[in-house]
């Protein structure tokens, strides 16, 4: 299985770089004012204070400007062709420096709209980043379960989680960019890659050292190397830059009084509270989802109960996969896909999986809701740059207060 998997991630990359290297720098955007588009307005993208083109935004507000390499332009929207009664609600802010790297596509978005009073101000980017952070936090929630079933059936902490959070995003970006299949049928077959990469990993590594009675730490150093092998491979055969999936890339939110959403982010909020509600289901009304609980609780006697424990384990591999997989399309839909993604996700996932209760697929949604939400709302009044440092922070404080987590059971250690 696991020679199967890899050899699926070479063919991906083969076929990949020479489509890649075919593709060009674009800036682009989409212009619209109290959700209707604003056509006719003029762009003018510069390097060095020499324009390189001028996009005009058409009937649907879109516009895109084909650029000469990469390198960090200058984009300027042309007031003066902005129609009547409308104008930025940042007259300061005409001009947005954008850097592009090579063979990607880079957005400018230009707010435009009346400007709001200071309060009013506030209470909407509260609003909508509390919404931004649920939605967040379903994804991480969705990543983490598989992380914390894993350690809960096997005391395995999974460092490789998050690059399988990469992988399988670029599967659907492949299958989507590449190949040209629609988004939708893309993501479906990257869930089933991702599940059989996952199921892969455990019978050809993690299964054969369990059986020669390998150490935990000695796996845990195994899971950083792999986590290592797949995020380069991932680097090498689709480079570096940020790229958005060829569907449902350009959408116009839809105003919700505060709080403005476009239809994907929608979907995603939608069918991660569907995925979600379907894995609590399995773990509380199946047979295998008991025998997963079980395990969680107590191998030893749940394999004297009769319990096929290394079936089950492989049975939690498989959802972990698919979960994650499902979980980096729905990431990459609402932001884009690159190959550090999984990484970056991975310490929000150990935090939500901690903060919740090791071990617990319920605490780990829990926490990473919290985490979601705490790293987005302080974006408010701090920089983005930090948001995670207020999640960990929050962690903290309530290990402090409660050390086994939200929903975690104490223990008596001696």
């Amino acid at each position: 299985m696991t020679r199967v998997a890899l050899f699926v991630l070479l063919v991906v990359g083969a076929i990949a770089v020479p489509a890649f290297a075919q593709d060009g720098e674009v800036i682009r955007g989409q212009l619209s004012a109290d959700d209707e588009a604003v056509s006719g307005v003029e762009i003018d993208v510069s390097l060095d204070g020499e324009s390189v083109g001028t996009g005009v935004s058409d009937d649907e507000g879109e516009w895109s400007v084909e650029l000469p390499g990469p390198d960090t332009y200058d984009v300027t929207i042309n007031v003066d062709t902005l129609p009547g009664g409308v104008e930025l609600r940042d007259p300061e802010r005409t001009s947005l420096e954008i850097r592009v790297g090579e063979g990607s596509t880079a957005t400018a978005l230009f707010a435009l709209g009346e400007r709001e009073e200071v309060g009013g101000l506030l209470f909407r980017r509260i609003s909508q980043n509390l919404v931004n952070g649920i939605k967040f936090g379903l994804i991480i929630g969705m990543t983490a379960i598989g992380l914390s079933l894993i350690f809960g059936t096997t005391g395995l902490i999974n460092f490789a989680h998050g690059d399988l959070v990469s992988a399988g995003a670029f599967i659907a970006f492949f299958i989507n960019a590449i190949l040209g299949v629609h988004l939708i049928i893309a993501a479906v077959i990257a869930v089933v890659v991702g599940a059989g990469l996952s199921a892969g990993i455990d019978r050809g590594i993690f299964r054969p050292l369990r059986q020669r009675k390998v150490g935990l730490i000695s796996m845990l150093v195994v899971s950083i190397g792999l986590a290592f092998v797949i995020r380069h491979i991932i680097l090498f055969q689709f480079g570096g830059s940020r790229r958005p999936y060829r569907d449902y890339a350009l959408q116009t939110g839809i105003q919700m009084g505060p709080i403005r959403l476009a239809p994907v982010e929608m979907w995603v909020m939608g069918l991660s509270v569907l995925i979600l509600v379907l894995v609590a289901l399995m773990l509380t009304t199946t047979r295998l989802g008991k025998g997963m609980r079980a395990v969680a609780d107590n191998r030893d006697l749940a394999e004297s109960s009769g319990i096929n424990v290394e079936r089950v384990i492989l049975s939690v591999w498989i959802m972990g996969g698919a979960l994650t997989t499902a979980g980096g399309v729905f990431l990459g839909m609402i932001e884009s896909v690159d190959y550090l993604m999984g990484f970056r996700l991975l310490l929000l996932m150990f935090a939500g999986v901690i903060l919740g209760g090791l071990g617990t697929a319920y605490g780990a949604l829990l926490g990473s809701l919290l985490v979601g939400i705490v790293s987005e709302v302080s974006t408010v009044w701090f920089s983005s740059q930090i948001k995670e440092v207020w999640a960990l922070g929050v962690l903290i404080i309530i290990l402090l207060v409660r050390p086994q987590g939200l929903l975690g059971r104490k223990e008596r250690i001696g």
